[in-house]
């Protein structure tokens, strides 16, 4: 296994003239749970896509897990997991047919294990025989994590994860990434809320698709050149007044 889960210089992904990931330089050691932060349409989702194989970078180079991201995307795919902004597993199944249909796609060859040990590992199991669509936004959130573990990746990748969960099933979610992290997992999730980025050990801060910080919460708040103390929000408030003059669209 490589000291860095992910290692990438120079990632760009452009979309007719517009660079919606700009030179994204970005790395997490194993282990880690990085915070990726950033308003709407920063490019979050389009750098986690890049990084799981699922967008091919128009420049830069790199890394995940140990595999190129430019020629390697298959290996990085079956070595990561990646949860949507969107639920997006099949509502008119139940959560063990959903689970059973994705350690299928992974072709396990102890499926039926596979799907006992995921949905122990996440309280579901007596709610297995629930239709998905009948979930509350909370147990379809386990149930999509439940989904992207069940193939045991070593990288885990988490697009606004609790985006509209209640604040009890968020923090529940928080304490299964900590106990993962603890388990050598790697993580790298975006999120808008601040008492969530403050759980992360390290952070990461884009706007107009550029890297503006990175580092811990307080080095966060040093970059952004405000007084020990600041709140993280201050501080994001602070980089993005700072660099709208230099990436703002007219």
């Amino acid at each position: 296994m490589t000291a860095l889960a992910i290692d990438v210089r120079g990632l760009t992904k452009r979309y007719g003239k517009r660079a919606v990931v700009d030179r994204v330089d970005l790395q997490v050691a194993t282990g880690r749970i990085c915070g990726f932060l950033g308003p709407n349409g920063s490019g979050k989702t389009t750098t986690i896509r890049m990084l799981c194989g699922l967008l091919r970078p128009d420049a830069g180079e790199g890394r995940c897990l140990g595999f190129d991201v430019l020629r390697q995307s298959r290996e990085i795919k079956l070595q990561s997991g990646y949860m949507t902004q969107k639920f997006g597993l099949y509502e008119d199944l139940s959560i063990r047919e959903n689970l059973d249909f994705v350690a299928r796609l992974f072709q396990l060859p102890e499926r039926e294990r596979a799907v006992d040990d995921a949905v122990r590992r996440l309280g579901l199991v007596e709610r297995q025989q629930q239709l998905a669509g009948t979930l509350s936004g909370g147990w379809k959130q386990r149930l999509a994590l439940a989904a992207c573990l069940i193939h045991a990746p070593r990288l885990l990748l988490l697009d606004e994860p609790t985006a509209g969960v209640d604040p009890k099933a968020r923090r529940e979610f928080w304490d299964h990434i900590r106990a993962l992290a603890d388990e050598g997992m790697t993580v790298l999730v975006s999120t808008h809320y601040m008492d969530e980025a403050e759980r992360c050990d390290e952070l990461a801060y884009i706007a107009y698709g550029a890297l503006l910080a990175r580092g811990t919460a307080p080095e966060v708040v040093q970059q952004a050149g405000l007084p020990e103390g600041a709140s993280l929000e201050e501080a994001f408030v602070q980089l993005i007044a700072r660099a709208q003059d230099n990436f703002a669209t007219p």
